[in-house]
């Protein structure tokens, strides 16, 4: 972070939690001195339009309206994750202003990113969860489930925090078992997408059906059941977010079996 001058340009951005100031639906643009911010704190965080992206230090008291990053999945993707990017580094500064060793204050590094502890010299830097998420796929059928903070609305797929010495594979099979009670095999590394609800990354994989009858854990999932692809379908994640394009893709996997056994039972008459 570092003090504003009046001259500095570009766009800002501006967060409270997962959430983010727009000015007549954009980011605000112009020198500091135009938009009030002399003084403040701010760091570069990449850049918007051919300008420098400035993400300015969460204030204590803040009036702004503020609208959530979840809103604006329809936007390119290089544009979302760098707003994803000022959520996450603005959630670790928040969250890291003292020394997890010995208690006492930390302050930003100036070479890279990271909080230092003033005391111990403890260097922290801004903490990633990695998540799973996993399409699994029956024949024609696609494995949808209805989560318990979703109850009666959007259908999903699955997905859980890596655990501590396992691998992201393991961690599919564990999830999917835990939440449905089925195996899946022949998995498949599809994609990733940094999550800033708060610090996130999803990393998404296409798994087949092994084995097993659907059994829900109810403390995790409200419903879950296989969906014929051509057969309506309930409501589905929004456009833009990683859980969308695994269905979409298992979809099309579902159709090409389909049309695999239709032509072989054709073949076979």
């Amino acid at each position: 972070m570092k003090t504003l001058h009046p001259d500095d340009l570009g766009y800002w951005l501006f967060t409270q939690g997962s959430n983010l100031y727009l000015l007549n639906n954009e980011l605000p643009c112009g020198t500091a001195k135009t938009l009030g911010m002399e003084g403040l704190q701010a760091m570069q965080i990449g850049e918007w339009k051919n300008h420098p992206l400035w993400l300015v230090a969460e204030q204590e008291s803040d009036e702004r309206e503020y609208v959530s990053l979840r809103g604006l999945l329809s936007l390119p993707e290089d544009e979302f994750h760098v707003l994803s990017r000022g959520v996450e580094i603005n959630h670790f500064l928040k969250t890291h202003k003292f020394c997890g060793k010995c208690g006492h204050k930390t302050q930003q590094t100036q070479e890279e990113l990271a909080v230092q502890c003033t005391h111990c010299g403890y260097r922290t830097y801004p903490v990633i969860c990695p998540s799973i998420i996993v399409a699994v796929r029956r024949g024609s059928q696609i494995l949808l489930a209805n989560h318990s903070r979703h109850k009666g609305g959007m259908y999903t797929t699955l997905a859980g925090f890596v655990e501590v010495g396992e691998t992201f594979e393991e961690a599919v099979r564990r999830e999917v078992y835990e939440e449905t009670h089925i195996h899946v095999q022949n998995l498949r590394y599809f994609g990733s997408q940094p999550w800033a609800f708060p610090n996130s990354q999803m990393v998404g994989f296409l798994a087949d059906y092994a084995g097993g009858e659907i059994q829900i854990q109810p403390e995790e999932i409200h419903d879950a059941q296989w969906f014929d692809y051509d057969q309506p379908l309930p409501e589905l994640p929004p456009h833009g977010t990683i859980a969308r394009k695994l269905i979409e893709a298992t979809l099309a996997l579902c159709q090409q079996h389909h049309n695999n056994e239709r032509f072989y039972d054709h073949i076979k008459k």
